[in-house]
């Protein structure tokens, strides 16, 4: 038989990989086509049968997996590769997730975990103390509140003046300072000095959650901490890493330095205000003495200061914050003063029978600034820091260590030119000596504005900032009468009358914008309705009986009705105190607050005088609310500074731009310039008049001829100009505005006689070599309202004629005098009717703010001035304030 015959092919169901196939089958399970393995062979099977396995390491694996892959697998758990051994695991360094643990467990830490971590986060806590403690230094007393300079600069670019960051301070030795100041500060701050560690936790993790949170910062509570504090002047940053250095060299003072050198330390960085640093600078800013002679009654009040000298100096500081008035910072410091004594007694360091024989307050001085302040500097200086406090990031202990360039608003020229109009006249008017009873605590204030930008050009704030020390282009308190009247037309044009036959629930949507030609009655002694017709009443069901300055009524009998435009001209109480009514005092409060008027200077909207000038903005914020209609109706954000820079640049620029807005249409504001312009052509205000050149004002006095104003403008400056008398003493608690009648020789002021005339004298100068700039022709706005012909004209009746009305409120029992010239005196016989030709161009005064109604007799009830205004005087007029706020300026 041949070598080479072919060879049966072999049994299919013998042999081992039979017998393989067979336990393959047997375990249930059927390996894949050997086509399906993805192998490159795909011969024909001779027998007809497709093979099962590609070969014998495939069929292995197939039995593998069949017989015992299942079981291997429960014992390997999950995450094994499939018929794969598990490797060993690998120990790791934190064991988290839990190795071996499943669902919950697994993300549980262990015991050792949680103690490994503990430890090693407080034992980097004590690292990173170390090495804080370590780094830190102990303050050095000598070193601290040391200040630079502000350098302040005219609008020029010239320098003002350097100052804000002078060093008043001289540090004494522990021993000079008296015991009682010693117990005063311990007893007020930190009854545990002589035990404690140096630092309070509890007040250092308040203070921290307070930052984390953005609540409001507070310093360190120990009298250590605040010797490290003031210590750190050059960084008062209220962040986490300048508290966490705090913290630390307070730890190392109170570990390394003596009570007595913290107490002394402390002492003598502290701000007492006044610019005063230490004890000793203190005691001469206040007492005028050397610190080792304070008494305790002494002490206790500078321990006071300490809380905050802007609260609690009696001087006051309106200029920084106008709830700071002398009244409240006096009232604020004695109670502190009397309760630091008494914890005194109570701590052991005062006996009983010395407390009981402080029952007086400490007398304290004035204030006196060094002599780089006077005259108007000091007002300036102060009015600038003010806006830079309140409208930057800057804070007053900042400030007050110097190193700032400001750059003012103010125009050395015009502020000259200011100061000079306010001397001529007070030199050739007012004389204390002849005329002590009318002349004495006279004062002035003035302020002028930029209308295209808000940029306050010149302030007169008194006599001199090292003598006067209320600004009174700021604040001061005084009414501004009939100055307000321009607001009151100005919501009329805005958003009109409402409809006194409409819905009262839809009377705010109809109204009816009003023309200045619209007819009001200008009758003495108007009985006020509301705007639906009704009788308004106050709360005791009192009528208000309107009265015009000198009981002058215009008008002819028996409707007395004369145009706004004239109403304004000869400054009608009667008309504009209706018109309120008509539009609502709400809408003539918001009219003043859109014009520029700060809302905390107004009076009471709820009675009807709210319309003739019972509130008490400053004379900068009627300068600028006057601008805003000198701009036709675009409101610049008032301000006094442009830039501030420190050694690392700019750090505060002023953008006018971005701060104006449209408040009024120019068509609402140009036609208020238009009536105005009427007030100073052959009104009130012709005193005022300037040769060539348009002006548009309005006078004012008020009830009681207590205050008067002028108030005018030009295309390019607006500037108000007021006069009151008041009481300078500002120790005393119940100062009051006295009245005017006999000042400066006259009769009585009005805001057309002194006012008046410093504001032309100024503005002539002022003024003088700018380009003439006519104000913009109005657009009519408006319909004639009341426009009814009268059926029966008659001649006025006077007084006596009249029918005699039901007993109304009266702010004032006082009547004012009418000026001396021009008059429309009823007692008149030749000139009965104001506007017959036989009176020539007889005009009314300017009184408004006589909230007066009409006491018929003795018997008429009164409404007093704090019935009138039940906000009072109190609020001041701030400009940078507020929020604001505030303020802005």
């Amino acid at each position: 038989m041949s070598e080479h015959r072919r060879k049966p092919p072999p049994s299919q169901g013998g042999g081992r990989a039979a017998a393989r196939r067979g336990q393959s089958a047997s375990s249930g399970r059927r390996a894949a086509p050997r086509g399906a393995t993805g192998t490159p062979s795909e011969s024909y099977d001779p027998g007809g049968d497709e093979r099962p396995y590609g070969g014998r390491a495939e069929a292995r694996r197939a039995a593998q997996r069949g017989s015992g892959g299942g079981r291997r697998r429960a014992a390997e758990g999950p995450g094994r590769g499939r018929g794969r051994a598990a490797p060993p695991d690998r120990k790791r360094f934190v064991d988290y997730p839990r190795a071996g643990k499943y669902g919950a467990a697994r993300w549980l830490p262990s015991w050792r975990l949680v103690t490994g971590l503990f430890i090693g986060f407080f034992g980097s806590l004590v690292a990173v103390a170390g090495i804080g403690y370590a780094v830190v230094g102990v303050p050095d007393p000598a070193k601290a509140a040391e200040a630079q300079n502000n350098v302040y600069y005219w609008a020029d670019g010239s320098q003002m003046v350097a100052t804000g960051g002078e060093i008043n301070r001289q540090i004494i030795p522990y021993a000079e300072i008296p015991e009682e100041m010693r117990y005063a500060v311990m007893s007020a701050e930190n009854k545990s000095f002589l035990n404690d560690s140096g630092i309070d936790p509890k007040g250092i993790g308040r203070a921290l959650v307070n930052m984390a949170t953005g609540g409001q910062t507070q310093g360190g509570s120990t009298i250590t901490q605040q010797y490290v504090k003031n210590a750190m002047l050059n960084d008062q940053s209220q962040t986490l890493s300048r508290k966490f250095k705090e913290l630390f060299i307070s730890i190392k003072v109170g570990q390394e330095v003596s009570k007595e050198k913290v107490m002394a330390g402390y002492l003598n960085t502290a701000y007492y205000g006044r610019g005063a640093y230490g004890l000793q600078a203190a005691s001469r800013a206040y007492f005028g003495k050397k610190a080792n002679d304070l008494n305790a009654s002494e002490c206790a009040f500078l321990a006071s200061v300490l809380k905050g000298a802007t609260y609690y100096d009696p001087a006051g500081a309106t200029s920084i914050d106008p709830t700071a008035t002398p009244q409240a910072n006096r009232k604020r410091a004695e109670e502190r003063w009397a309760w630091i004594l008494d914890e005194m007694v109570k701590d052991g360091d005062l006996p009983q029978a010395e407390r009981a024989t402080f029952t007086e307050f400490p007398e304290v001085q004035s204030p006196r600034s060094n002599t780089q302040l006077s005259g108007q500097i000091g007002y300036l200086v102060d009015l600038s820091k003010a806006y830079v406090i309140n409208n930057t990031d800057i804070t007053a202990e900042q400030l007050q260590q110097g190193g700032y360039e400001i750059h003012t608003t103010f125009d050395k020229k015009m502020v000259d030119d200011l100061e000079n109009a306010v001397t001529k006249v007070r030199e050739e008017n007012i004389d204390p000596e002849k005329r002590p009873e009318t002349d004495t605590h006279v004062e002035f204030g003035g302020a002028s504005v930029d209308p295209a930008s808000g940029a306050i050009r010149a302030i007169y704030g008194g006599v001199d900032a090292t003598e006067h020390f209320t600004n009174n282009a700021d604040q001061t308190g005084a009414q501004v009468g009939s100055t307000f009247k321009p607001y009151v037309l100005a919501a009329a044009m805005k958003w009109g009358v409402r409809d006194p036959d409409g819905d009262p629930v839809q009377a705010q949507d109809e109204r009816t914008i009003a023309s200045p030609n619209s007819l009001y009655s200008g009758k003495n002694k108007l009985k006020i309705n509301n705007y639906d017709g009704t009788v308004w009443h106050n709360e005791k069901g009192e009528e208000w009986n309107q009265v015009n300055d000198g009981d002058e009524s215009y008008g002819e009998a028996p409707k007395y009705d004369i145009t706004l435009r004239e109403a304004m001209r000869i400054s009608a109480n009667s008309a504009f105190v209706q018109l309120g009514m008509d539009v609502g005092l709400d809408k003539v409060k918001e009219a003043a607050v859109d014009a520029g008027i700060l809302e905390n200077s107004l009076a009471s909207a709820d009675y009807p005088s709210f319309s003739i000038g019972t509130s008490d903005p400053s004379a900068i914020r009627l300068a600028g609310s006057y601008a805003t209609f000198a701009a036709s109706g675009t409101r610049y954000d008032l301000h006094s500074v442009t830039e501030v820079t420190d050694q690392d640049g700019v750090v505060f620029q002023h953008d006018a731009v971005a701060e104006k807005k449209q408040v009024f249409e120019a068509k609402v504001a140009d036609n208020v310039t238009d009536v105005l312009k009427t007030v100073v052509d052959e009104g009130t205000g012709t005193s005022a008049a300037l040769d060539g050149r348009e002006v548009a004002g309005k006078t004012g006095t008020t009830d009681g001829n207590k205050s008067a104003w002028f108030v005018g403008y030009t295309p390019q400056l607006s500037t108000a100009i007021g006069m009151h008398r008041m009481d300078d003493d500002e120790s005393n608690k119940n100062r009051e505005f006295l009245e005017m009648y006999g000042t400066g020789g006259q009769k009585n002021i009005h805001g057309a006689s002194f006012p008046a005339e410093i504001w032309h004298d100024y503005m002539e100068q002022a003024l003088k070599g700018e380009k003439v700039i006519n104000f913009p022709t109005p657009e009519p706005i408006g319909e004639v309202l009341n426009d009814e012909p009268d059926p029966t004209p008659t001649p006025t009746v006077t007084e006596t004629e009249e029918e005699s009305p039901e007993p109304s409120p009266s702010v004032s029992e006082t009547k004012e005098e009418p000026e001396p010239e021009p008059s429309t005196s009823s007692s008149s016989e030749a000139c009965t009717n104001p506007f017959d030709p036989r009176c020539g161009d007889t005009i009314g005064n300017d009184s408004g703010g006589n909230e007066s109604g009409d006491p018929e007799d003795d018997a008429s009830p009164s409404t007093s001035e704090s019935e009138g205004d039940p906000r009072g005087n109190e609020n001041g007029g701030n400009i940078f304030a507020g929020t604001s706020g505030r303020g802005d300026e």
